[in-house]
């Protein structure tokens, strides 16, 4: 009997409760994993990944399960439905997760910023009230020749002239600091710009210190790398396009946080090769085994930037996602896009739930 792991915290009840019930019919039938992916067609990665609460099972792979275990289809199918709409309002839930990163991103920025210098306020002296000088009459007759006023000195010259002086410096000086705050602040506030702009600091380096736990590549530094490997895929990831080839569902993956895109197949085989194409980069994968296989990632701006490619069984080829003249070039496709397998594939889709990878 399979011994499974602890399902992940914070899983909505209704996906942990369904995903419970199909941990219970695998160990009812005394199946392992390998022996289930032998029996239903889906890999054994895919189902350690049904089984473990990483990713919703999509319905194919519920009824092959019900068929394998004789369980009853009908209600299997209802837990499944209620379980999607769970998986798909957590994914809403992470795009306004998404959302509150980018402003807390942005007040990070703004706070980042250098403050602007501020200019330099002249300092006046503050203006000496002036006195009249009372001069004390002497008593009994006139001021004696060679006496002076009280407070004067001999040779000195008079207060009021001095005080004059002093105001009239303290204007000058005051006035010269005004001009030299007008003239050099802005200068030196252009040379900051100017060395702001010819040294930016890396994004990724600053967003790198801003990633969720678990994820450990952000833009750039995410090119060619794993997804799962780098905690991208999960609830972190979405399907922004998908396609069916054949009975072969083609999605283009894509990680708001990572700022990354990767193309996957479901229900693949031996053979068939899937391609991602994003700003003229390209990432190929050819399936080894029976199941589900995804290509490694691409950094994007943002999503509708990539196209997932496959060519399966007998060369049939099928595409789904952004398609430009650009894109088709490189595809090999022509610039009208005439796809027929990813035009009509998207309602033969519409079944299949977003997971990670």
């Amino acid at each position: 009997m399979p011994r499974w792991k602890a399902l992940p915290e914070g899983l909505d009840p209704q996906i942990r409760e369904f995903t419970g019930q199909l941990r219970r019919l695998v160990d009812r039938a005394g199946l392992s994993v390998a022996a289930l992916a032998d029996r239903t067609g889906y890999s054994k990665t895919s189902w350690e990944r049904y089984l473990g609460g990483r990713l919703l099972a999509p319905k194919g792979a519920v009824l092959a399960l019900a068929e394998v275990t004789g369980a009853h289809p009908h209600h299997l199918t209802t837990m499944w439905e209620l379980a999607e709409r769970a998986w798909s309002r957590a994914e809403s839930r992470h795009d306004l997760t998404m959302e509150a990163v980018r402003v807390s991103q942005a007040r990070a920025a703004l706070d980042e910023r250098p403050a602007p210098a501020r200019a330099a306020t002249a300092t006046y002296a503050e203006p000496v009230r002036e006195e009249p000088v009372r001069e004390t009459p002497v008593r009994g007759g006139t001021v004696p020749p060679g006496a002076r006023p009280p407070g004067r000195s001999p040779g000195s010259p008079p207060s009021r002239g001095r005080r004059r002086a002093t105001l009239l410096l303290a204007g000058v000086t005051g006035a010269l600091l005004v001009l030299g705050a007008v003239v050099f602040v802005p200068r030196l506030l252009d040379d900051n710009d100017t060395n702001r702009r010819a040294t930016p600091r890396s994004s990724a380096s600053v967003r790198a210190a801003e990633l969720p736990e678990g994820v450990r590549c952000a833009g750039a530094d995410c090119a060619g790398k794993d997804p799962e490997a780098m905690g991208c895929g999960g609830e972190l990831a979405r399907t922004t396009d998908r396609a069916a080839v054949g009975t072969r569902l083609v999605e283009v993956r894509y990680s708001e946080v990572c700022g990354a895109a990767w193309a996957r197949i479901t229900r693949a085989g031996p053979g068939d090769t899937l391609t991602a194409r994003a700003g003229g980069r390209t990432q190929r994968v050819t399936v080894e085994d029976t199941g589900d296989a995804y290509t490694r990632m691409l950094p994007v701006p943002g999503p509708g930037r990539t196209r997932a490619c496959a060519e399966v069984g007998a060369g049939a080829k099928g595409c789904a996602g952004a398609k430009d003249a650009a894109t088709a070039r490189s595809s090999g496709e022509n610039a009208a896009g005439t796809d027929t397998a990813a035009d009509t594939g998207t309602d033969a889709a519409a079944g299949a739930s977003a997971g990670a990878g």
